[in-house]
């Protein structure tokens, strides 16, 4: 009898730890499941009414006889070709889907993780005038929509939905208001904004300029609810001040830094053209939004970030500045 008894005292233990397991299981499944969808979009507090949101202030400008007023046009396309990957060549050269987010490109047609600088420079362009260099940024998605193309799934880590085509894209060098310019170095590798900015602490390298189309002068590190017929945008400034001898450095950013308020670049650095992407998006009224991110950043708008690489050729480096120099509206 007591034989019995500890058997079946056994053997209710064993049912239910394993109840208990299961159970335990279950909710670690769950709780997965649920982790995508809780980052799959923007939370109230991401996103804000651009009629709220103050003016910004104005850009310096252009002043005395040193100044470089001029503008440099690159026609380069709205990726209508669709080049796509979840590579960066400038962070994570060398490693394949090293992003963890989609990418969208215009400018050299082949970049990728494993591009080199002989591949760029054989490479095709979207640019007219001949600009290989590559342009590139996170995409935004409809979160609404599963997709069904290439990249609208295949990020993974929550970054998926219908890819947001740019209605738009506008690639502009913009010189200094205190100074001329000199040349980039070919290969110059930049990036802007910061793409770990919801964890990282601080706010220093938060480049995110989010706005209206109907409402220029106003810019959010938030998502804005545009007025109706108003196209989102997304302006994305890089550093301008180079150190003279680096087209690379550790971190990607002590190499080429950002002026300060007044346009004055930090001592020992030089101005090199100021490179503005400005993307436009067709009004998608009601429907959420998400910009690709890493998945603890969870689609945070204060994220968003581009690259550029410069395989300008040294001619055409020196014809946009010039143009800059002398103060003359170019375009290529």
């Amino acid at each position: 009898m007591g034989n019995e008894r500890r058997l079946l005292t056994l053997l209710i233990c064993l049912v239910l730890g394993g109840g208990l397991a299961a159970a335990v299981l279950g909710a670690t499944r769950v709780g997965a499941a649920r982790a995508p969808a809780a980052a799959a979009g923007a939370g109230p507090g991401d996103q804000v009414d651009i009629r709220e949101v103050p003016a910004g202030p104005a850009e310096p400008v252009a002043s005395g006889p040193d100044a470089s007023a001029g503008r440099v046009s690159v026609e380069c396309g709205r990726n209508a070709g669709g080049h796509y990957n979840e590579d960066n060549l400038v962070v994570s050269p060398g490693l394949r889907s090293g992003a963890h987010h989609t990418h969208a490109y215009v400018g050299n047609l082949s970049a990728d993780a494993f591009s080199t600088e002989a591949s760029l420079e054989a490479a095709g362009t979207s640019c007219t005038g001949g600009d290989r260099s590559t342009y590139y940024w996170p995409v935004l998605r409809r979160t609404d929509r599963p997709g069904a193309r290439p990249h609208e799934g295949s990020a993974g880590h929550g970054n998926t939905g219908e890819i947001l085509p740019e209605a738009s894209v506008s690639v502009e060098f913009l010189g200094s208001p205190v100074s001329k310019v000199v040349a980039m170095p070919r290969f110059l590798n930049t990036m802007t904004g910061d793409a770990v900015a919801l964890t990282a602490g601080t706010d220093a390298d938060v480049r995110a300029r989010w706005g209206c189309s109907g409402s220029p002068g106003r810019f959010t590190t938030r998502y804005p609810r545009c007025p109706a017929g108003d196209r989102l945008t997304r302006t994305l400034t890089f550093p301008s001040c180079w150190n003279g001898l680096d087209t690379v450095s550790p971190g990607h950013r002590s190499h080429v830094r950002f002026p300060a308020a007044n346009g004055v670049c930090p001592q020992g650095t030089f101005p090199v053209p100021r490179l503005t992407i400005s993307l436009a998006y067709d009004p998608v009224p009601g429907a959420p939004v998400a910009l690709d991110s890493f998945p603890e950043q969870r689609h945070s708008p204060k994220t968003d970030h581009a690259m550029f690489v410069n395989v300008m050729t040294s001619d055409r480096m020196a014809q946009v500045v010039d143009c800059l120099n002398e103060g003359r509206v170019c375009r290529t």
